[in-house]
């Protein structure tokens, strides 16, 4: 990084977000300090909302509100986001949801972070508003970690050694140190990174595109850094209530793991999944028959957000 405050900008991804927003901009004066905040780029997925007025509002940011045009997705809107920002003057940039709230100084908290060598990506820690722990950080997606949250589910597969891919373990949310990925909620990415990796993956929509751009950043050499000291509040769980998004989840999983692996493993990721769900579909969770249809009809599966 240039001698000085880090060069931050922060690009929000915004889609019918006004309930949300306001709490997110008004964070962000305290949640910078000690960062020279450049930029403050609200990427907006057309919106019927508010989205767009509130970002031209906020007085003593340096925002810039940015139409997409469409509801084109998470990782679309960032890159549109990023695009509109000169890389090369800047150290880093915080992709953050609109329902997150930093605390103060998280923000010079993870770029310091980012000083770290071979640091690409700095996380940090997530609570509910209540200051309550997310369970944010993740392994890498296997068939045995598939089937043993299928079985047993992610929080308890998580408490057995490495067998869950949700970490779960308290104290390890105490500890700075590296992680395969985080839910994508806040992250700061170097500039570098960003540069070198190229943009975000659009096929996913929502979902599974931070875990996409994480792993491939592994896979180019870049650690994912956890900083606890780095405090963000997030509200989320959308997905855990829309059987269209829970199934959008789901799919996403096993579409990013055939990707990466081969395909018995990827058949036995997707069995391993699908028993998941049927399970939870049998015990009567609507997300979860959403997601069993997802998976045996490829002609349900969504395309493309609604507008």
């Amino acid at each position: 990084m240039t001698p000085g405050p880090p060069r931050v900008a922060i690009v929000i991804v915004t889609y019918n977000s006004a309930p949300v927003l306001g709490g997110c901009l008004a964070s962000l004066p305290e949640g910078a300090k000690g960062v020279r905040l450049t930029d403050v780029v609200v990427a907006d997925n057309a919106s019927k909302d508010d989205s767009l007025a509130i970002a031209e509002q906020a007085a003593g940011l340096p925002v810039r509100p940015l139409q997409v045009g469409r509801n084109a997705g998470y990782a679309a809107a960032i890159n549109a986001g990023v695009a509109s920002l000169d890389l090369d003057d800047l150290d880093a940039v915080l992709v953050l949801n609109p329902d997150c709230r930093l605390r103060p100084g998280a923000l010079a908290v993870l770029a310091a972070a980012l000083d770290r060598p071979g640091t690409g990506i700095a996380v940090p820690r997530l609570v509910s508003t209540e200051g309550v722990l997310h369970h944010s950080l993740r392994r890498t997606p296997a068939v045995r970690r598939a089937l043993a949250e299928s079985l047993v589910g992610g929080r308890l597969a998580g408490r057995i050694g490495t067998l869950g891919e949700m970490v779960v373990d308290p104290a390890r949310y105490e500890r700075p140190g590296p992680a395969d990925w985080a839910t994508g909620a806040a992250m700061l990415v170097s500039a570098t990174t960003l540069a070198r990796l190229g943009p975000w993956d659009e096929s996913f929509l929502l979902y599974s595109e931070e875990t996409e751009y994480a792993l491939r950043a592994a896979d180019a050499g870049w650690t994912l850094w956890y900083e606890p000291a780095a405090v963000v509040e997030h509200i989320g769980g959308e997905a855990k209530t829309s059987p269209m998004l829970a199934a959008l989840l789901t799919v996403n999983r096993v579409r990013l793991f055939r990707r990466r692996r081969g395909r018995v493993a990827t058949a036995g990721f997707y069995l391993a999944v699908l028993l998941g769900e049927a399970m939870r579909a049998a015990a009567g969770r609507r997300t979860a028959r959403a997601s069993v249809v997802a998976l045996l009809r490829p002609s349900r599966r969504l395309r493309a957000l609604p507008g």
